[in-house]
């Protein structure tokens, strides 16, 4: 029986209790028992921290990896890449033959599924999971996400790469680092310095009121999230952000010419020259980057309502995966939409497996979670979101209560007042 994981955010207290020591500390002692509530939840719901344990899961982690392989579940079906293609060519033309047709808001509609359905092969061919050969793959990515995305995989990788590594790690993830926009963490509301982009993420003005609204504006920011992706993209490409020397040097050179090509066929060629007035212009920009926000709610989903602990570092790494990502429970014939993102549990734990064998695989993982008692993070689509709402919910209220804290501190006059601000 499949372990379906409880909220890891603690139950925030109700707004109007603000503990009588803590306003000697700007509300930091308010923060740190949240902590430590939240370590507490995880230690009773996961395997025990010590070595014999976490020793006997990674052994049967490499069983469970020696058996992918016998499987062939490493083997990429060459097939189901030909239909994703006669996908994404149905799309891409059709959106072409809406644009002819005068329907703008049509062919903005399915420019923006198109881009939808590419991200996936993009992110398959970013892990080399397609030919699983570094500069066939790379190409391919640079094709689909530079060339007719706009999108920068050089980026990509160098960002989704940590985020592997250190999986919703608040100081060291740059997939949950969304201030001052979000917070899933209550450790955002620290400032801390996240190692990724090496600066503070200030808990600011900006901060304090954007994360009061957060649960309400949570779909209103994915929906703009490709913008966002454009200006990261950019950056990493124009300051040399990725390998200058090594077999990849060559990489950045290749997707600057995939970023002039996008923008002078979308840009140029359908926004200014085939579009006739400013509002047709404006209308089909929005239409076709909202269009894509599944994307992004698919990537957040997986990770937001899901724990944000450190458990230390003798957690093993299976365990560490599986304690900070979900799946979504959809039917195989929504896959295509879900694009593989909706393993993302079996994707943490082997980040090569082909994306059309992950399915094959949840049952090698849901067996391998049973023998070793890890619960096995598995939700339907609409319930994912409640959840990933509701932790967003949760931070905002103890943020609220933080805020309390610190009013008691200023009306009090103390001097630490100005240290914690």
């Amino acid at each position: 029986m499949i372990s379906r994981l409880l909220s890891v955010a603690p139950a925030a207290a109700p707004s109007s209790s603000v503990p009588s020591d803590e306003p000697h500390d700007g509300g930091m002692s308010f923060l740190n028992s949240l902590t430590h509530e939240q370590l507490a939840l995880d230690l009773e719901k996961y395997p025990p921290i010590d070595s014999v344990t976490q020793d006997n899961i990674v052994s049967k982690y490499r069983q469970l990896h020696q058996r992918v392989k016998d499987e062939g579940l490493y083997q990429c079906n060459y097939w189901a890449y030909a239909v994703e293609c006669c996908r994404y060519t149905l799309l891409g033309a059709t959106a072409f033959v809406f644009l002819q047709w005068g329907w703008y808001f049509m062919s903005a509609a399915f420019l923006g599924a198109f881009w939808h359905q590419l991200v996936f092969s993009a992110h398959d061919a970013g892990h080399m999971g397609i030919t699983h050969d570094f500069h066939t793959d790379s190409v391919i990515g640079i094709i689909i996400a530079d060339f007719l995305g706009g999108l920068s995989l050089g980026w990509w990788k160098h960002n989704h790469n940590v985020h592997h590594v250190v999986t919703n790690s608040p100081e060291h993830d740059p997939d949950i680092e969304h201030m001052p926009f979000m917070a899933v963490s209550h450790r955002l509301l620290q400032s801390l310095r996240s190692t990724y982009y090496d600066h503070v993420m200030e808990y600011d003005a900006v901060a304090k009121f954007a994360i009061k609204v957060q649960h309400y504006s949570y779909y209103i920011l994915l929906s703009f999230g490709r913008l966002n992706l454009y200006r990261l993209s950019w950056d990493f490409l124009l300051f040399g952000k990725g390998p200058r020397k090594g077999p990849a040097w060559w990489h950045r050179y290749l997707e600057i010419i995939g970023q002039l090509f996008f923008w002078t066929w979308f840009g140029y060629g359908i926004i200014y020259k085939t579009l006739p007035t400013n509002w047709d212009r404006f209308v089909f920009f929005v239409v076709s980057h909202v269009v894509p926000m599944p994307v992004h709610a698919q990537i957040c989903l997986s990770h937001f309502a899901m724990s944000t602990s450190d458990l230390g570092p003798h957690e093993s790494f299976p365990q560490k995966m599986l304690r900070t990502t979900m799946d979504i429970d959809c039917p195989a014939w929504l896959d295509f939409f879900h694009g593989g993102l909706q393993f993302q549990v079996i994707h943490h734990l082997y980040p090569r497996i082909p994306r059309h064998n992950l399915r094959r695989t949840q049952k090698l993982v849901q067996e391998f979670c049973n023998e070793v008692g890890i619960p096995y993070a598995l939700y339907g689509f609409v319930d994912g979101n409640k959840k990933v709402v509701g932790t967003l919910a949760d931070v905002s209220r103890q943020a609220a209560i933080l805020a309390k804290c610190q009013q008691v501190l200023a009306a009090s006059g103390d001097p630490l007042h100005e240290h914690h601000h």
